[in-house]
Parts: structure tokens; sequence; C-alpha cells
């Protein structure tokens, strides 16, 4: 007997012996039983003509609720909800019957032999992709190969990279199906006008320019002061105070007397006297008993140091009048944003007693120096305070608009990968293709950020999920550039009788 036709014998008997166990408990007929098996082994006997070919499968309709809407050209754009394209074409419904994978098959299927029949399925197996392995690298992301499979310090499984997965362009793929369940998004890169806003806290101060002192040049006695307090408005040219002083009227006589004119007014204008109180003694040709002191400008009074009769001495301040028209913010911006302020930008102000009001006006001034305490500059704003809202002492929140007015390169902040380095943005080359692009970063404001070197205006990047594609594509070892893995030397060591 030939060795093919005793393993036919075996196969036939052990079938049988299956088939009649079946039948006692199923209640099948025994004879056609047998005749099946007959029919099935048969195919397997040594010279057996099989099949040519296997008729092909026909697609199962699709069934079960939607799961998601699919680009009807088949490209790698999806929809939670029904969607239709610029030419009025309605996405494709994807149900859940249909045959749509998250994943790449890592590991051999097993697949039916079509040419060995329905007795054959689950006996043979095949891989169910040719790929093959390149090499295997880090599973946490590092740029970390190898030729063999291995395992890192934390005892996790290094991963197969296959021949086709990673592309010599520097692009990586991702699968569809995966690009739908991480929920990237992308956005163009667009030309706009970046505002970066610096906010520092702030006071509100008197403008030192607005300031007047009334103080006497010589001694004088106080006959009558007006009817003002503090915080009174005063007005130009209008009565403080009325005084007596021995020297202004000595000035005055001789002011009235001709003998040295010229010498003599100009001693009585060094003594401080009001211009339209020398234009009276003039005009009248008398010395007045008393001398009418009036207010220098407008403004109020913040501080009164005088009473009736009172002896007032040389360089004694006897009011202070501020004109409040115009106040100061005096900002104190951190060292770092310094760079960012110039003189002349816009800023506006919140004063916390009016949250609802915004006061708009200009940076005039930069101080030269440092709080070494805070490392803080103290800068200027000047503020137009026509009904004194704004008072001296109130604390305000200052917002500078910085940045320049002219158009740049922006993405998203969200679009940047920061690896403490460098920066780097992932352009979507379509086709689940994506690019790994190290950039140069300017200023940032309104949630975007500057690309000043790397994209151009139109490169659409990736906005949301990129730091999943960063580790699920290892773009670490991408932005490198992926090398051959070296051969394993344990191999030729062996060979040459050496300790690996």
């Amino acid at each position: 007997m030939s060795r093919s036709a005793w393993a036919a014998g075996t196969l036939a008997a052990l079938a049988a012996g299956v088939l009649g166990y079946g039948a006692g408990h199923e209640g099948s007929p025994v004879p056609a039983l047998v005749q099946q098996a007959r029919t099935g082994f048969a195919n397997w006997l040594p010279g057996t003509r099989q099949p040519s070919s296997v008729p092909a499968r026909v697609p199962a309709k699709a069934t079960g609720p939607v799961v998601y809407y699919q680009d009807p050209d088949g490209k790698p754009d999806y929809a939670s909800e029904p969607t239709r394209m610029a030419d009025g074409r309605d996405y494709r419904a994807v149900r859940a019957s249909e045959d749509v994978r998250f994943d790449e098959p890592d590991e051999a299927e097993a697949m039916p032999d079509p040419g060995h029949g329905d007795m054959a399925k689950g006996l043979t197996t095949m891989p169910a992709s040719a790929r093959k392995v390149r090499f295997y690298r880090n599973p946490m992301g590092l740029p970390d190969t190898s030729p063999i499979p291995k395992k890192d310090a934390m005892g996790m499984d290094y991963l197969p990279v296959y021949e086709g997965e990673d592309t010599d362009d520097g692009t990586v793929k991702i699968s569809p199906g995966k690009l739908q369940r991480t929920g990237v998004r992308t956005a163009v890169a667009e030309r706009r006008v970046l505002s970066m806003p610096v906010r520092a806290p702030g006071a509100i101060e008197e403008d030192e320019r607005r300031i007047s002192v009334i103080a006497m040049r010589t001694d004088a006695f106080i006959e009558k002061v007006e009817a003002v307090t503090t915080g009174d408005h005063v007005h130009k040219g209008q009565p403080l105070l009325r005084l007596f002083s021995p020297e202004m009227n000595a000035a005055a006589a001789q002011y009235l007397t001709g003998i040295g004119y010229e010498g003599a007014r100009r001693r009585l204008e060094n003594l401080g006297i009001p211009p339209e109180v020398i234009d009276e003694i003039e005009r009248s040709r008398k010395v007045p008993a008393t001398i009418t002191w009036s207010a220098p400008r407008d403004g109020v009074v913040v501080e009164r140091n005088v009473s009736d009769g009172m002896r007032a001495k040389s360089g004694d301040t006897l009011f202070k009048l501020v004109d409040h028209s115009k106040v100061w913010v005096l900002a104190d911006v951190t060292e770092r944003d310094l760079a960012a302020v110039a003189e002349g930008q816009t800023a506006t102000v919140r004063a916390r007693t009016f949250p609802d009001r915004v006061f708009t006006g200009a940076v005039t001034r930069i101080y030269p120096h440092l709080a070494m305490a805070t490392r803080t500059a103290r800068l200027r704003i000047e503020l137009p305070n026509p009904n004194g809202d704004l008072r001296p002492g109130m604390f305000a929140d200052v917002t500078i608009a910085t940045g320049s007015a002219k158009p740049v390169v922006a993405v998203p902040d969200d679009a940047v990968i920061d690896t403490g380095t460098k920066q780097v943005v992932l352009l979507d080359r379509g086709e689940g293709r994506f690019e790994p692009r190290p950039v140069r970063l300017g200023t940032r404001g309104d949630g975007y950020v500057e690309i000043r070197d790397g994209i151009a205006a139109g490169d659409r990047v990736v906005t949301s999920a990129n730091f999943l594609i960063d580790a699920e594509s290892n773009l670490k070892a991408a932005l490198q550039g992926l090398s051959e893995p070296k051969p394993d030397p344990r191999p030729q060591a062996a060979a040459e009788g050496k300790a690996p």
C-alpha cells in the first residue's frame, strides 16, 4: 500500500467515526454524512483536480445604525452629522455592518483555503498581509530601534514597523478610521494682524504738570480768606485771600514815584504779585492797603493751610490746586512683557470703581528704572478726564495693545507642539498623511501664534489630537530621519567565536 493511500484511508476512517458519533446525537442519516465526508476528503487526495476558480462573494447590504458620514469621493474626510459638499453632493452614510477598520492588522489572520471546501474551513491558515517587518521601534516614542523583537526597560514590547508604513519623504500615514476616532481637526495658516495684550495693575495719579502751589515770597499778614475750602473747584482769576505785606507796599510806592521804573516793576513781579494787581496799581496810581491773591489756574483745592489773621512766612504753602481735566495712570509691567511695550501704543483702562466703563489713552512714558523688589517697570498713560470721574488713588486694570499692524502668517496656538528645544507643526498632506515641520515662532495674540519660518500661508496644519498623532506615529523619529537599523552583531560574533 502506498503512503498516500494509507493516509487517505486513515483520514476516511477518522471522518467516518466522527460523523457517526454526530449522527447518533443529532439524528442525521449516516449514509449521507459518510458520502459528504468522502466528497470532501476526495479533494485532498494526491492527483485530485482542484477547482480552478471560486465564485466571487456578493457584498452584503449595509445594515445597522449610521456610524458617521464620509466624503462621497472616498477621501479621509468625515462628519458626525449629515453634511453636503460645495457641489451639492451629500456625504455617504457609513453603517455599523460595513467593514470599517480602525486599526491596521498587526497579526496573521485565519483564512480558509478556497480550494478545499467547507470541510477545510479553519484547518488551514495563512497571513493576512505579506508585509515585511523592517524593524521594531520603542513603544514610548523614543528614537530607538531594534532589528529584532525586544522589550524596553519597563517590559513593554517594541512595536513592529512594516515596509511602506513610513515613507522616505518624512511623512507618516494614519488610517482613516483612526483619524475619525481621535477627532483630528485642521486649520489653514492665514495672514492676520496679531495683537498680544499686556495686562498690568495700575493706579490713577495727578498730572504733575497741572499742580499749582500758592506761597508767599516775603512775610505777610492774612487779612481775609475767601469762602474756599479743601475740595472746592476754583477757576483761574477767582479771589482766594487778601493780605498785607510791608515789603510789597514799599515796592509799589517805589513803582509809583517813577524812580527806576523798570526796576520797580521787576521787583513787584519778583515778589509774586499777580499781574492784574500790578496793572491796577499803575492804573489807579495808588498803593493798595491790601493785595488780593487769585487762583492761577482752574482746579480743585487739595490743600488749604491759611486762616484769617495769621502770619504767613516766606515760603509757606497757603493753597495747593490741581487740575484734574487730565490724569495719569501709573502701571507696573513685568520684566518679561517690557520688550513688547513701546511709547505711543494704545492702552485701555478699567477703573475698579467703574468696571463697566472703558477709558482709552496712550503710553507716554516708560520709566528708565526697574523696581528691584518686584522686577517691574513703571509706565505712564495719560487719560482725559473732563467730568472728573477718575480720581487720584483709584486702582485700575490696564491693557496695552502690543504688536504690529502688519499681517503675519499665523496658526492657532494648539497647532504647535513644543518639545522644549524645538517647535513643530503637523502639515496635513491629505490621504491621511502628515508631515512634521519645525517652525520658528514670533509674537502671540488672540489665540494665534506667528510663524516666521517653516510654513507659508495656505498650508493646512493639525490643531486637534496632534499629540496623539505624535505618539501614534513616532514623529520624533521621523523628525530625526529614520535610518535603517544596524544589523544584529550577534550572528557575526558567534561565527567568529567571540562572546556577544
